[in-house]
């Protein structure tokens, strides 16, 4: 089988970005994948000056595009202070994982009730894929295919509104840069992909309410991963 190693716009997991209303919306999508994806981490100060050179625009749309990326959660604005990527507490982490475990759950349910569409070939070639980038030790792909996978689980659920939601969630949690992070070594992934065989084999039998249960399980173990790995440094703490 051939393995689409592309980036996920490419294989149709998030389809390329329009930004017909112009530089402020292109900024905003821009930056938000940057930290999302880990260029910009945690605690980083965001300077309106260098951003607006790095993404060729003038400061004012650069400034209202961190105004919108402060209403997702994804930076905080210190008046007289700066600008910083936020980072998320551990109860923030636990909380949004619950909402996952339920989003993704209902998006496989979804999925199962729609028989053989177009996004179950693709959670197919998905998991070959990452099983042969886990053979060969690349785990930078394996982490994005990983991420893909849930992206297309609720993609398959052809609700749009879940999809938006499930979005919004996943930047929040900064989803690719925790499965690429600490919490995940091969492993963890060989669990994980085993868990995605068994959520795909559940739509593949139509039992929703099955693939509902083995994501839920799913986002669990995600989350008991990533608690574990302590990305905060300090040991555990309660919320």
């Amino acid at each position: 089988m051939f393995c689409a190693m592309q980036e996920s716009e490419e294989v149709g997991v998030r389809k390329p970005v329009e930004f017909p209303l112009g530089t402020q919306e292109r900024v905003v999508e821009q930056l938000r994948r940057a930290i999302t994806g880990g260029l910009h981490a945690p605690g980083d100060a965001l300077s309106e000056v260098a951003l607006a050179e790095a993404y060729g625009a003038s400061r004012t749309p650069v400034r209202e595009a961190l105004k919108q990326l402060q209403v997702d959660g994804l930076v905080e604005i210190r008046p007289r202070v700066g600008t910083f990527v936020r980072g998320l507490s551990r109860r923030e982490v636990v909380e949004l994982f619950q909402i996952k475990e339920v989003l993704e759950g209902l998006g496989a349910r979804l999925l199962a009730g729609r028989g053989r569409v177009v996004e179950v070939e693709l959670l197919e070639e998905n998991l070959s894929c990452a099983r042969r980038a886990l053979a060969e030790g690349d785990l930078d792909t394996c982490a994005r295919l990983t991420h893909e996978f849930h992206d297309l689980v609720v993609l398959g659920a052809d609700n749009t509104s879940l999809v938006h939601r499930h979005r919004r969630l996943t930047d929040q949690l900064a989803y690719h840069r925790l499965v690429a992070g600490p919490s995940r070594r091969p492993k963890a992934f060989e669990s994980a992909l085993d868990e995605h065989r068994i959520v795909l084999d559940r739509v593949l039998d139509k039992d929703g309410f099955g693939a509902e249960a083995a994501m839920g399980l799913h986002a669990r173990a995600g989350e008991q991963a990533v608690m574990a790995a302590d990305p905060w440094g300090d040991g555990p703490r309660n919320g």
